[in-house]
Parts: structure tokens; sequence; C-alpha cells
């Protein structure tokens, strides 16, 4: 697993806490790997502790399951953020962009 896992997370939940002010929700919503989800909960309880937002609710979905979750809609019934354990398939792409999810940011 590479050491650039956590920050890259990090990254990641400074970005969706940007947004997170445009929303109902009064936290980040992630959703994805059973493998990334050890290092995903290390760094949102840090995330937690160390900014004024709440510590960011994180799900072991699987990686297929949470493009599905993220794909599904945008707004607060879904979640802010997807971690996998892969690359993001073109399907499923395609599935976020047939629910208005455009914005896709990719880190490899």
């Amino acid at each position: 697993m590479s050491k650039k896992l956590p920050a890259l997370l990090a990254i990641l939940l400074f970005v969706a806490s940007q947004a997170h002010a445009q929303t109902v929700r009064d936290y980040i919503s992630i959703v994805g790997s059973s493998t990334v989800y050890p290092f995903a909960t290390v760094v949102a309880e840090t995330f937690g502790k160390t900014t004024q937002f709440k510590t960011p609710k994180i799900e072991s979905t699987g990686s297929g399951g949470g493009f599905k979750l993220f794909c599904d809609g945008i707004g607060v019934k879904y979640p802010d953020i997807t971690d996998s354990s892969r690359a993001i398939k073109q399907s499923e792409i395609n599935m976020c962009r047939k629910n208005g999810v455009d914005d896709i940011i990719e880190i490899k």
C-alpha cells in the first residue's frame, strides 16, 4: 500500500470540506474500498481532531459499491467522496454522468 494514500485522502477531505458549507449535511460522507478503510478512518479522525469540521463519516462498501453510491446522484442523500483500491471504470464514469455527477477527480 502506498504511503501517499493517507496524504491523498487528506487532500480529498480538504476539497470536500470546501463544498461542505453549501449543503445541509454537517459532515463529509465517504464510502468505498474495504482495503482503504483503515487508512481512511485514521485520516478522518485526524481531520476531525485538527480542524473545525466534524469527523467525516466513513463507510466500507467495497470499491464497486462505493462507486455505485457515489454515482447515484448529487446532494445530501449521496456520498461526497468515494475511495477505491482500483481505478474507476468507464461504465462507472458513464453512470455518474447519467446521474448528473460530472465533477469527478481521480487521483492516481
